[in-house]
């Protein structure tokens, strides 16, 4: 049996929006082989799941898709030209990403280009690593190409909320670990200014509109809720 040229490993959560999956499939349809990694029945983060989707790929090439993103034409079409001619030391390339909150497109607010490393030559990546910010660590170069990937973010402000509450206990212990300094009130506020400068300064993103103001301001809140998390921790240690 031939050894297919490019392996497609897809996430798939539990709560999955099935069109949107459909749709992720399709669009790696020409893919040679396509992995789905069932997020819910391995414990751990998105680092686990990559290297679980690495492992089981036979391909030259492994392509990284999540359930709620589509090649375009333009992108395979990108992609196909780089792994039938490739030649170089470039073993890696990174992606620009379309990113689609609340139904409509987010150009600012630091949503575009929002490059995402997702192509690999399958030899050189040796592992992802990150508890919460997941990052490959692969021999060679690194490219990136012209053409993005779409990514549907369906999601309400409710969910978003619920899943700052599941990663801020993450990033909490992380800084934790890290040693962060004892918080107080001028940490917090600068923690606040210093979101709110990169979101709306200087990320611009009130040029989205009314969704762009709510997504900064979510932004905002993220931040600070994952800084209250690190303050309860730390004063939890101290008292005992």
């Amino acid at each position: 049996m031939a050894i297919p040229l490019i392996s497609a490993v897809v996430l798939i959560g539990e709560n999955v929006d099935k069109k949107l999956l459909e749709k992720s499939f399709k669009s790696i349809s020409w893919c040679d082989e396509i992995i789905k990694v069932d997020t819910s029945k391995i414990r751990g983060s998105f680092s686990e799941w990559r290297n679980e989707g690495m492992s089981l790929a036979k391909g030259k090439w492994v392509l990284y898709v999540d359930a709620d993103e589509e090649v375009t034409q333009f992108l395979r079409k990108e992609i196909e030209l780089q792994i039938t001619n490739h030649k170089s030391q470039i073993t890696a390339f990174a992606i620009p990403r379309r990113n689609f909150i609340f139904g409509q497109e987010f150009k600012y607010g630091g949503q575009y280009p929002d490059y995402q490393k997702r192509l690999f030559l399958r030899r050189s990546l040796k592992k992802w690593m990150g508890e919460l910010h997941e990052e490959p660590e692969f021999e060679g170069e690194l490219s990136h190409f012209k053409n993005p990937i779409v990514h549907r973010k369906n999601i309400t402000v409710s969910q978003m909320i619920e899943k700052t509450n599941k990663w801020s206990e993450i990033e909490s212990k992380l800084m934790v670990d890290a040693g962060h300094p004892k918080m107080n009130v001028l940490r917090f506020a600068s923690a606040g200014f210093r979101e709110f400068y990169i979101r709306f300064v200087k990320e611009l993103c009130f040029l989205d509109g009314t969704k762009g103001i709510i997504y900064g301001i979510y932004q905002i809140y993220s931040r600070l809720i994952s800084y209250s998390k690190l303050w309860e921790k730390q004063a939890y240690t101290i008292h005992t």
